[in-house]
């Protein structure tokens, strides 16, 4: 994929460039430039059903899709549904998917949503393996009560269905988006941090590039048709103006799929992929997938007037003029989320 340059970046990307030329003759910088549509970043996805899929898919190279990751040296609070004290595991995942299996019927909320455990057997001592499963009050705004080295307690959170999903408002449509907290846990809670702001000034979409004639609607790639450019993706911006960004960690890079949301890099550049870009291989931190019947305003963004430009020798389509988006909060009482 590729990171939209700044200005400080003009005279080393000259460089690289006439780098670039002079290694023109190696068959694999070619391959790589044309494969992976700009220097730091890349897609992958398949035909997006229902998000009960959505979920047990979101990741590849584990078992049955499933995932189970926290954050070290948080601890998050809430009312106890089991008491660490009396129900001990040896990790953090067995943690984890004991709140999980609390979390799998079809009619109801979750009776776990949050995890905590002691994973650290010196600092830990006799809390050592203690796993605590919570109840939040709003899994949107999970309490934390520390946070910080000296905090021994590894945390994390489950969405059940219905639940984590948050808002892309756009003046296009709002695209709903299914959070993954189990699967990248650090990139969630940076997104569920910018709910808490009153706007995100500076946030928008300023990429776009349609599915073109290698993708057909449901985003599978046509037999001998080129793998870009346009190279199917929505591109954009989750930096708020004024506010110190701190990168996130690479989490779990499955395959991109239609509907796949992800970091560019350690972020805060994502985008929004059209299509399944499995040539993408591993390469990219997925932290939630817009739901099916929202994919048509990514569509329609996608549609929208553009201007040829070249980022680090790769061919771009950037929008004449900018997307701006906000990120909302989505009731769960909002329609048929509710049986997602």
């Amino acid at each position: 994929m590729g990171r939209k340059p700044n200005d400080s970046e003009s005279t080393s990307n000259t460089s690289l460039i006439l780098l670039l030329v002079v290694l023109s003759s190696c068959a694999l910088v070619y391959l790589f430039l044309s494969v992976f549509l700009t220097p730091s970043w890349e897609f992958y996805p398949i035909h997006v059903e229902p998000l009960e899929l959505l979920e047990e898919d979101a990741v590849a190279g584990e078992e049955n899709g499933a995932c189970c990751r926290g954050i070290d040296n948080m601890e998050l609070w809430g009312n106890a549904v089991k008491w660490g004290s009396d129900f001990k595991f040896n990790s953090s995942e067995e943690c984890c998917k004991a709140c999980k299996a609390m979390c799998s019927g079809n009619d109801g909320p979750c009776l776990c949503d949050s995890w905590v455990f002691c994973g650290n057997r010196e600092a830990c001592g006799s809390k050592f393996g203690e796993c605590w499963l919570k109840k939040q009050k709003d899994t949107l705004a999970p309490q934390r009560q520390d946070l910080g080295q000296k905090v021994i307690w590894t945390s994390g959170l489950i969405f059940g269905k219905g639940e984590g999903i948050v808002g892309l408002e756009t003046e296009y449509g709002t695209l709903h988006i299914k959070l993954f907290p189990d699967c990248a846990p650090h990139s969630v809670t940076y997104i569920l941090e910018l709910l808490t702001l009153r706007h995100c000034a500076g946030c928008q979409f300023y990429r776009a590039e349609s599915r073109g004639h290698s993708w057909d609607s449901e985003g599978n790639h046509i037999k001998d048709a080129p793998l870009g450019p346009p190279f199917a993706l929505i591109q954009g911006t989750l930096e708020p103006q004024g506010i110190a960004f701190n990168k996130i960690p690479t989490e779990v890079c499955p395959i991109i799929r239609r509907g796949s949301v992800a970091w560019i890099g350690s972020g805060p550049e994502f985008f929004i992929s059209l299509a399944n870009h499995q040539e993408w291989k591993n390469a990219y931190t997925v932290f939630g997938s817009v739901l099916p019947e929202d994919m048509e305003i990514a569509e329609k963004i996608a549609q929208l007037p553009t201007t040829s430009d070249v980022w680090n020798n790769i061919n771009v389509t950037v929008l004449k003029k900018p997307v701006p988006l906000s990120i909302q909060r989505i009731k769960k009482s909002n329609g048929d989320l509710n049986g997602m």
